[in-house]
């Protein structure tokens, strides 16, 4: 689109952009003025315009009311929209309908990954997981293909594919149709193996309170595409800051992956090491004064700024996270996860609503509730749900119609208490006959057997010997010791045995849906290259940044 023009930018769309364009950069390309996606009339001034959206049905909508509203009142102006990662047809059929699609031009920008540090990689797709998980809409699982596609298509052919969940299964088969389509170019491979993990295999690990330093800093300040802003309580000026984490931000990266108890000490190590260096420079005669002031005092004042931002952060997450509540917070969450002690946690839990600590936490903890326990039983549903919506509001019936339907938040059925004998020889009965039908109904009935998984892979550690924290033993360091992430311990199991061999009473447990695929290459009767230590996950929907640091736990540990 040649010639001066305004762009809107969806909102989050903004900070993906600003990581690979800046002002500038458009300014270049003759944009005059930027403006975000309000749905409101625009007071552009401008003869072009140029949309940059996600392909939202209600951002189409918008569009078509402001080109409708310029006909209106006589004013020619040239439209170009341009959806990312791609359009869909639903959103041409919107342009059609209002009767516009002849004056307006449509691109695809097909954006898909976005890296976010050295070893993360984000699709940037916030609505993925309520699109496919809630609403049951598969549009997204294309495009999580696609950028499958795009890294093979980069980094070589890998060796083998693991995989578990619906979605991870069908988002492989439409990666497989596009290499199909595409042309083969032999090469080195540079990543080994990769696994496709779908986040409703495990929904215990992103329900419990992080407590590594990058998952608070996560809960307290959101980090979004790798950045947070911190307000003037943490730069103790009077503005915020924007701060890029990743690990270019040296203090960050020694203490990311840290349980929060030890940040404080190393923060306050480095601190130390600051004003040695700092206190090099007494005694030093001209000239090397000049090579400390040109080489090293840079970097010093860098590390100085970075060390005040994260020890200001720390204490704003001590005034957080601290008090009594939290302690006894994560003391209930052990208990669920551990299940004893039922009835005190729905004593507690009852208690944080009434006494409004804070919506999102209680709902956790229902949840949580619901998913160790396998549903609530109905009477504690009943009252549990009677509290929460007087506490909160009533508009939340339909949070709980959307928790019930993912099966987050579930009440027992009465007859759910089989005995596992009953159990067992119902199941050789099913399987046998209806195994159609028992596929429909499975995902109907989500019911989690947190419980037997948890005994089967050992997700929760003894408790007998004193955990240290500092030089942690297992992945369970990122919860205190208490319990080990599902999703980790699965990508552990199945590296170990090179698929789900002997994995078959979990896998049934989690609903199924696993594969394993070796990949094409002959790349197993090659000794082992560094690029098969290399290994991709792929969760679809989304991940916690405690899953991340539990996995670089795991990459230290196994090289």
């Amino acid at each position: 689109m040649p010639g001066k023009k305004d762009l809107f930018i969806e909102a989050d769309l903004m900070s993906p952009l600003d990581r690979i364009a800046n002002v500038s950069t458009l300014k270049q390309h003759e944009v005059d003025k930027l403006y975000k996606v309000e749905y409101k009339p625009i007071v552009s001034t401008s003869d072009q315009l140029c949309f940059l959206i996600r392909p939202r049905i209600q951002t189409v909508k918008w569009i078509c009311d402001v080109a409708n509203a310029d006909k209106a009142t006589g004013k020619f102006r040239r439209y170009k929209i341009i959806f990312t990662p791609q359009k869909f047809f639903a959103c041409e059929a919107v342009l059609e309908e209002q009767g516009i699609f002849g004056d307006v031009t449509t691109d695809e920008w097909a954006f898909y990954l976005l890296p976010l540090d050295d070893d993360i990689i984000s699709l940037e797709l916030p609505e993925f997981f309520r699109d496919n998980f809630l609403a049951g809409d598969q549009r997204w699982v294309r495009t999580a293909g696609s950028a499958l596609h795009l890294l093979h298509s980069l980094y070589g052919p890998f060796s083998k594919v693991y995989g578990i969940g619906r979605c991870s299964k069908m988002a492989y088969e439409s990666w497989r149709e596009q290499v199909e389509e595409g042309e083969q170019k032999a090469r080195q491979a540079e990543i080994g193996k990769v696994f496709l993990i779908d986040r409703d295999v495990d929904f215990v690990t992103p329900l419990c309170s992080q407590v590594v330093y990058e998952g608070l800093l996560d809960d307290i300040f959101r980090i979004r595409c790798g950045c947070a802003e911190f307000g003037p309580d943490v730069t103790s000026s009077d503005r915020s800051v924007k701060v890029m984490l990743n690990s270019q931000d040296k203090v960050f990266n020694e203490i990311r992956n840290e349980h929060f108890s030890n940040v404080f000490g190393f923060l306050s190590q480095k601190a130390r090491n600051l004003q040695t260096a700092y206190d090099k420079r007494r005694g030093m005669d001209i000239k090397q004064m000049k090579t400390f002031v040109s080489e090293e005092l840079k970097g010093l004042k860098q590390e100085h700024r970075l060390l005040s931002l994260h020890i200001g952060a720390s204490e704003s997450i001590m005034k957080k996270k601290t008090k009594q509540d939290f302690q006894e917070l994560l003391k209930t969450e052990h208990s669920l996860l551990e299940g004893f002690e039922i009835r005190e946690c729905i004593t507690f839990i009852e208690e944080h609503i009434n006494r409004q600590v804070s919506m999102i936490e209680s709902l956790r903890l229902l949840c949580l509730l619901s998913i160790t326990e396998n549903g609530l039983l109905p009477k504690d549903y009943r009252s549990l749900k009677a509290q929460y919506l007087q506490s909160y509001g009533v508009d939340h019936l339909l949070t709980f119609a959307n928790l019930r339907q993912l099966g987050l938040l579930v009440e027992q059925q009465p007859g759910e208490t089989l005995t596992v004998m009953e159990s067992k020889v119902g199941k050789l009965v099913n399987d046998k006959t209806a195994g159609k039908l028992t596929d429909a109904f499975s995902s109907l009935a989500k019911k989690s057997h947190f419980r037997a998984l948890s005994r089967k892979l050992n997700l929760v550690p003894k408790s007998d010997e004193e955990y240290d924290l500092r030089v942690p033993r297992d992945m369970a360091y990122i919860f205190s010791g208490a319990y080990v992430p599902l999703s980790c311990k699965l990508i552990e199991q199945v590296l170990e045995r090179d698929g789900w061999t002997g994995l078959d009473e979990v896998t049934r447990l989690l609903n199924g849906h696993e594969f394993a695929v070796t990949g094409s290459n002959g790349a197993d009767l090659r000794a082992k290259t560094d690029a098969q230590r290399i290994i991709l996950v792929m969760f679809l929907g989304g991940c916690t940044f405690s899953e991340i640091s539990a996995l670089r736990f795991l990459g230290r540990e196994r090289g």
